[in-house]
Parts: C-alpha cells; structure tokens; sequence
C-alpha cells in the first residue's frame, strides 16, 4: 500500500490547516482540492500549497460539486503512484485520531473501503441525524445488506484501481450523492466495506455547503436511480456482491444502536430478566437473521466444538446467550444482580492474600465483565482492566453510567506503548491486578500471533498477555466466569505461571508454549459451556487450514 489524503474544499479554510497538520503528523501527502472557493478562502487554501513539504494544492476553475472534487483528487494520487488514498472533510468534524484504524484496516483488506461509521455527539443537527437515517434505510435496499453501516460519512480509506474503473464506466453523482453512490456502485462490484467507529463533532461556527432543498433533490434522485438499476441489474449485482468473513474481530461495527440498547435496558428495569429475554427475542432473531458474517462464526464454532454440525435453534441459542451475557453485564453494573450470585473459589481468597501484584488473563467465554462488577470492592480498587472496546462503544458507554470508580481503571488500548508498559509496571509493582484478554489477536500488529490448536484446527492467538508477563515479571493467573444452570455464576481463579520467562534465543519457542496452554485450557472449557464463548468472527481464517497447518 501506498496511501495519500486526499482534502476537497469548497469554501472551508478555517479548519484547513489543523486538519492538513494531523495529516502530515501522521506521514501522509495530501492533496488539496480547492473546488472554486471564492475569496478569503481562495487565498488562504493556495497559501497552503508547499509540495517540498508534502502538501500540494489543486484549483477548480468552478465549483462542480464535492464528488467531483474527489474525483479530480483520485486522478492526481494515482498518477502521483498511490494506491490508496484516504477521503478526509476539510470543515474538522472528524476525529483524525482514529485515522490509525482506518489505515490498519485497509492493512488487512487492501481491496475494501474503509469508512468511518459517526458516532455522533450533541452537536448533530436534528435534521441531518432524520436525512441520514432515511439514506440509510435506502441503502439497506439498494445493496441487500446492512453491511454498510453509514454511506454519507466523508472520512474514508479508498482503493484508487477499483474506484477509478467505476469512474470511468459508470455516472456517479458529483455533488454530495458523491459518498452514497460510490459506496454502493463499488459494493455492487464486489468491493467490501468496512465500517470503522470515529466520533464527529459539528463544529461551533461550521458553514455546511448542503443546500437544504437543491440536495436533497438530488439525493433522492439518486436513490432513484440506484434502485432503477438494482431491478434492472439484480443477477449481475448479486453476481458481483462482496463475501462477507474474513474480517479482524476491531473491523466488526457494533449493531445495535443506543437508542435500542437503552430501549433493552429500561426493559430490564421493568420487567426482570425473564421479561426482558422476551422482548429481546424478536430483536435477537432480527440480528441473526441479518448478521450473515457474525452468524457463519458462530456455526463455524459451533461445529467444531459439538463436533457435529449445529441446528438452526443452536445457532439462534447462541445469538440469544450472547445477548443475556450483555443484559447480565449491565444488570451487575446497576446493581440488580446481587453479588450473592457470583461463587468464588477458594483460589480467590488466596489470591487475594497475595501482596504481589498479578496478570489474569481472561477470555470471551463466560462474563468477565460480570465477575468485576460483582466482585469485592476492595479487589475491584486493585483491577486494572486492558480493553480495546471502540468497535462497541453505544454498549460501553451505556455500562459507562453505571461502573463508578471501576471506569477510571480501564485502559483503552490498542498497543502497548513504552508509556503503557511503565505505568503497568507501577501498578504491579504496588500489588495491583492487571487483566487482559488472551483469546483476541491484536488491534494494529496482526504478526504478533501464535499457532496453537484449538477446537481441532489452528487458530491464531495474540501473544501479548505473555509477553506482558514476562515484562511485568509477576504471576499469571487465568480466570473464567461462567453462568450456571439455575442462574448464577462461578468464578474461577487459576495459577497458569509463577513467572513468564522468555530466553533469548527461545523465545518464540517459550511464546508459543505459553500460547498452546493457554489454548488447551481455553477448549476445556468452551466444552465444558459450549453456548457461552462470544467470539463472533471468523477465528480460524481459511488461510490457516490452506496451508496445511491443521491442529495434531
């Protein structure tokens, strides 16, 4: 890959340059596309044009529209020699720090588009939030999927080949239809997309160049149109349609909205958690029967771990326990479950004892988020807990409200830096807990894996928890939380390591052992509770099993 930005601009040069800043903090040439700005704005982008530096400055003689603009911008970064070029608004609504994860995503699907899904604050105009529902209802139809989770955001990572073939066989909107119509025409050429959360923010004083009347004309021509051709075109379209699968588990956009979550959660509140299954069931069905993806996981799961093909009601048990996991999570949070409910071991207490601070790995079967809110005050205050959660954050911030002092103790990484690793090293060195899940490869490095057999196939899985061990230089223990049949849960705390030890020379050899344990203790216990492991991505990629590499 080879990746650009790409600005176009009609009129925004305020935020301009703050937003060509972070661009080039993070190493990329940027095209500007001045789309016949009139004055001060004229000047003031041109002003910016330094190609020594990196950034160059294109003018239209008139202003033909955004689409039009990024097309023009297209055409440069390809004859410039790049591959890819990232789409970024040059009014600031945009958060650029998650610009890592676009690009990270690209990284992994190369052939995909990689748009950000918004995850709005207050500043949303209520209009715009209506117009952008309505859009998405449009292109639920117009592609038969729900995998494009937004169409109108204008922070993107394109593949330039594919988009520039599209450009130039078929008529695509240049105005702000721009960002709809691509997306679809693309998905419609087997070109995936991949959704990634970033927040955006209306900016105080922001001009929007959407003309209230004139494009919401030509947006609804173009729905029009796009749904003229699908009828048209169907057995070509659903000839040409992405696979879905094969995506990273942080490359999964949360469905469910906020609205609906706490929709659930005043459920639960009002009707008890018999009630609420109810009501979730119809919800929960609707998810399966749409998630094609997350479902063909779980079958895949499911099948290796009852070694036997799973029935349709297995896999909706499945989808249905995942969704209690997420209700009990809440309900402990808000103190509706008692901590009664949850039986330790006796290992805990002992643990617990223990001055030395500790690493506990934890995985995604049972609910290790129900064991820290229910557990003892006073081990809560010694938790650090590790989480990457930015591909569910409406669920999160829901918990959010109700996890007190615990939130201040969780630290949203995606790796861990050299400030990261100092802090931690603090932290045990005072006696505290560290935890981090063991069953999830990384966000950014995916080459920092292992091998190990699981379930009768390898499977990859991070080798971060144990090389954190051994930098950290503490005890090890795994923990499980699992529900029981007459509804309670119990808590396990295991001694996996006294000390991670890495030799020079050894060390890959010492990693993967670690990992092959850690595996092999994994599958006991997903046999042991076969619906309660939530891992809804494919966690055996076909390129594993292509290269022979099945589990001995």
């Amino acid at each position: 890959m080879k990746v650009c930005a790409i600005v176009p601009s009609h009129n925004h040069w305020t935020a301009l340059p703050g937003v060509v800043g972070r661009l080039r903090d993070f190493g990329l040439p940027v095209f500007i596309v001045d789309d016949g700005s009139a004055e001060p704005a004229r000047s003031a982008i041109a002003a910016l044009h330094a190609p020594g530096d990196g950034v160059t400055v294109a003018r239209r003689p008139a202003n033909g529209g955004k689409g039009a603009a990024v097309l023009d911008g297209f055409r440069l970064a390809a004859a410039a020699g790049f591959s890819h070029a990232v789409q970024v608004d040059a009014d600031g609504q945009h958060d650029l720090a998650a610009l890592p994860r676009l690009l990270a995503a690209a990284e992994a699907q190369p052939g995909a588009v990689v748009s950000g899904k918004p995850l709005y604050d207050a500043s949303i105009p209520p209009g715009r939030r209506i117009g952008r529902w309505i859009t998405h209802l449009w292109v639920f139809v117009e592609t038969l999927s729900f995998r494009i989770g937004d169409s109108m955001c204008g922070f993107r990572v394109y593949p330039l080949e594919p988009c520039l073939a599209l450009a130039g066989s078929e008529t695509i909107g240049r105005g702000m239809d721009f960002d709809t119509e691509i997306m679809v025409r693309l998905f419609w050429r087997g070109v995936p997309p991949v959704m990634v959360p970033v927040r955006v923010t209306y900016p105080e004083g922001n001009t929007s160049n959407f003309r209230m009347l004139a494009d919401n004309v030509r947006i609804s021509r173009m729905h029009t149109r796009l749904v003229l051709n699908l009828l048209w075109r169907l057995p070509e379209i659903l000839r040409h349609r992405p696979p879905g699968g094969g995506r990273h588990w942080a490359q999964l956009a949360e469905r469910g909205g906020a609205w609906g979550l706490a929709f659930v959660a005043g459920a639960y509140r009002l009707l008890g958690r018999r009630g609420c299954a109810w009501v979730m069931t119809p919800i929960v069905l609707y998810f399966f029967l749409t998630g094609t993806e997350q479902r063909r996981a779980s079958r895949a799961y499911l099948g290796r771990v009852l070694n036997r093909p799973p029935t349709l009601a297995e896999g909706f048990r499945h989808f249905m326990d995942f969704a209690g996991r997420a209700l009990d999570a809440f309900a402990a949070w808000s103190r509706a479950i008692p901590p009664r409910m949850l039986e330790a071991d006796g290992f805990v207490a002992r643990a617990a004892a223990d001055p030395r601070g500790a690493l506990l790995v934890v995985s995604h079967h049972g609910n290790a988020e129900l064991s820290h809110a229910l557990m003892d005050p006073a081990l809560r205050r010694r938790l650090t807990v590790l989480v990457h959660t930015r591909h569910a954050e409406n669920y999160n911030r829901l918990l959010e409200a109700h996890r007190g002092e615990a939130a201040a103790r969780m630290l949203q990484v995606t790796e861990i830096g050299p400030d990261t690793a100092i802090l931690l090293r603090e932290r045990i060195e005072a006696g505290e807990w560290i935890a981090m899940a063991g069953d999830r490869v990384p966000v950014l490095s995916r080459g920092r894996v292992c091998r190990a057999p699981f379930l009768g196939e390898a499977a990859e899985f991070s080798q971060g928890p144990w090389l954190l061990a051994a930098l950290l230089d503490c005890p090890v223990y795994l923990l499980f939380c699992r529900r029981k049949d007459d509804g309670g849960w119990t808590l396990a705390l295991e001694p996996f390591a006294d000390r991670v030890d890495l030799p020079r020379g050894r060390r890959r050899d010492a990693i993967t052992e670690h990992v092959r344990r850690y595996a092999s203790r994994l599958e006991r216990e997903c046999r042991a509770a076969p619906f309660q492991w939530y891992n809804f991505f494919d966690f055996w990629p076909p390129e594993l099993g292509d290269k022979g590499e099945k589990a001995r």
